[in-house]
Order: structure tokens, then C-alpha cells, then sequence
């Protein structure tokens, strides 16, 4: 289910970016689907970072 609703607000944070920045571009039009490529490959990354931070508690130095 954290793989859904991950995808899910990343989808809609990066069409509402996409769509905004469209539309403070002079001559930009919004494009539906290279935003649902970029919200794609922003999911895997924060699935990969997800994976490689450590979940340890730090210790005391």
C-alpha cells in the first residue's frame, strides 16, 4: 500500500509542478504524459534513497 499512495502523491505533486510551470513559461503548453515519466522516476528514487539510508539509531559520540 506505501507503494501506491508514494506513486500516487508523487503523481499529483509533479503534474501540479509540471502544470505550473507550463504556465509561467511564455509559449509552454502542458503536456499530460512528461510528467507522469518524471513522477515515474522521482517514485523509483525515493524508493532507492528509502533503501539506502540506514534505519539505526544513531549513537552517541
Amino acid at each position: 500500500m506505501r507503494f501506491f499512495w508514494t506513486f500516487f502523491w508523487t503523481f499529483l505533486l509533479v503534474q501540479m509542478l509540471s502544470y505550473v510551470v507550463s504556465s509561467m513559461t511564455p509559449g509552454a503548453k502542458f503536456d499530460f504524459l512528461p510528467g507522469a515519466y518524471v513522477s515515474v522516476a522521482v517514485t523509483i528514487l525515493i524508493f532507492i534513497a528509502a533503501a539506502v539510508i540506514p534505519n539505526k539509531p544513531v549513537e552517541n559520540h
